[in-house]
C-alpha cells in the first residue's frame, strides 16, 4: 500500500516543498532508498548522501534544506527535528500496512468467570487470565501470557507472547510490552538473623502509567509496603532490573542491562546508559543523563551528565592504570608524609632566617653604637 505525500503531511504536518501527489510507500536510509521510498537527513555529516539519495522524498530541517535543495531534486519535507518526524512517518507507514485484528478470545485461553474484559480485546492462545482482572478496549494479549488477580491493563495496551504481569498490578493505557517481561515479582527483601534469611512478604504493587514501553525479558518487582511506580511516557529497553519501592519519573529511558535498586527513586525526563548500576534508596533529580556502565553510589541532586567509568585501553596499560589506583591509598600517605616533612622544614628554615637577621640587625646597631 502506498500514500501521497500531501497525505502523510496533512497527518504530521510540516512544509512539503515539490509535488504533493506523489506515492510512497515506506521509509528507507539515505543510502537504500528507491523511488517509492521516503527518507530523512537528521545529521548535518551525511548532506553529501542526502544529495545523491534516490528517494521520492527528503525530510531535513531548514538549515539542512537550504544547502540540500541546490543538488536534491525530490520532493523535501522540512520540519524543525526531522528525526521525530521520521519516527512518526515509520509508525504512519507501520499502521497503513497493518493487518486487521479480530476482537475476541481464543479457543484455549483460561479466563476466570470473574475476569472483566472489553468487547474489542484480543486474548490470545494459551493465555491465563484470573478473576477480578481487567482488560480494556482494544488492549491485544499475545499467546502465553499470564495475567494475575485484580490486575489492571488500559485500553490499547499491547502485550507480546509470554508476558506475565502478577496480582493486583497496574498497567497503563497505550503500552507496549515485549516477551519474556515479569511485572510484580516479589522483590529481594529479607532480614537476616544470626545467619539465617527471613523473608519479608513483598504486598506492594507495580503500577506503570500511560505510554510506557518495556523491553524483552525486562523485570519490575513489586514494592515491600509501597508500590514500585513507572510514570507515563518511560520507555525501557530489554533486561533491566528495577527492584522493589523504585520510583521512575515520566519520560525517562533507561537502556539495556541497566540495575536500578531497591527504592532508588529517578526524575522525569532522565537517561540512563546501558549496563548502568543505580544503588538503592538514592535520589536522582530531573533532567540527569547517566553514561552507559556508570555506578551512581549516592544522589544526584544536580542535572547534567554523569560518568563514572575507565574508557577502553590495551590490557597492559590497563593493568598499570589499576597498579596505580590499588596503591593509591599508600601514596597519599607518602604524600602526606612528605607534606608534613616539607612543611617541619619550611618553618625551620623561617626560623634559621629570622635569628640570621636578629643577629644582623644586632651587629648593625652595636656598630653604629
Amino acid at each position: 500500500m502506498s500514500t501521497r505525500l500531501k497525505q502523510l503531511v496533512e497527518s504530521l504536518g510540516g512544509q512539503l516543498i515539490g509535488d504533493p501527489d506523489i506515492e510512497v510507500s515506506g521509509i528507507a536510509p539515505l543510502s537504500d532508498a528507491t523511488a517509492s521510498h521516503i527518507t530523512f537527513l537528521s545529521n548535518a555529516k551525511f548532506r553529501s548522501q542526502a544529495a545523491q539519495t534516490q528517494a521520492a522524498a527528503l525530510i531535513l530541517s531548514p538549515a539542512d534544506d537550504a544547502i540540500v535543495s541546490a543538488s536534491y531534486q525530490g520532493a523535501r519535507i522540512v520540519t524543525a527535528n526531522p528525526y521525530a518526524y521520521f519516527a512518526r512517518a515509520a509508525q504512519f507507514f507501520v499502521a497503513l500496512h497493518a493487518q486487521v485484528v479480530i476482537a475476541g478470545i481464543h479457543a484455549s485461553a483460561t479466563v476466570a468467570p470473574t475476569a472483566n474484559i472489553a468487547a474489542s480485546a484480543v486474548i490470545g492462545a494459551n493465555v491465563v487470565v484470573d478473576a477480578d482482572a481487567i482488560i480494556g478496549e482494544h488492549v491485544q494479549i499475545a499467546a502465553g501470557c499470564v495475567i494475575g488477580r485484580g490486575v489492571k491493563i488500559g485500553a490499547m495496551t499491547q502485550l507480546y507472547p509470554q508476558v506475565t504481569i502478577y496480582a493486583g498490578c497496574e498497567i497503563g493505557q497505550r503500552g507496549i510490552i515485549h516477551s519474556g517481561v515479569v511485572i510484580g515479582a516479589d522483590g529481594f527483601g529479607f532480614a537476616n538473623e544470626s545467619g539465617t534469611w527471613i523473608k519479608i512478604p513483598q504486598t506492594g504493587r507495580v503500577l506503570i502509567g500511560d505510554d510506557v514501553e518495556i523491553g524483552a525479558n525486562t523485570t519490575i518487582d513489586r514494592g515491600a509496603l509501597q508500590d514500585t511506580v513507572i510514570e507515563e511516557g518511560v520507555k525501557l529497553d530489554n533486561q533491566i532490573q528495577i527492584a522493589h519501592n523504585c520510583h521512575i519519573g515520566a519520560h525517562t529511558a533507561i537502556a539495556a542491562c541497566a540495575g536500578i535498586a531497591g527504592s532508588a527513586k529517578i526524575g522525569k525526563y532522565c537517561s540512563i546508559g546501558g549496563a548502568a548500576m543505580i544503588h538503592g534508596h538514592i535520589t536522582i533529580v530531573d533532567h540527569v543523563h547517566v553514561s552507559a556502565g556508570t555506578l551512581a553510589l549516592r544522589s544526584i541532586l544536580e542535572p547534567g551528565q554523569y560518568t563514572g567509568f575507565y574508557p577502553v585501553a590495551k590490557h597492559g596499560d590497563w593493568e598499570k592504570s589499576a597498579a596505580l589506583v590499588r596503591n593509591l591509598t599508600s601514596m597519599r600517605e607518602k604524600i602526606r608524609s612528605l607534606e608534613k616533612n616539607m612543611k617541619q622544614l619550611t618553618e625551620q628554615h623561617t626560623e634559621q632566617q629570622r635569628f640570621i637577621e636578629n643577629t644582623e640587625n644586632s651587629i648593625k646597631e652595636e656598630s653604629n653604637d
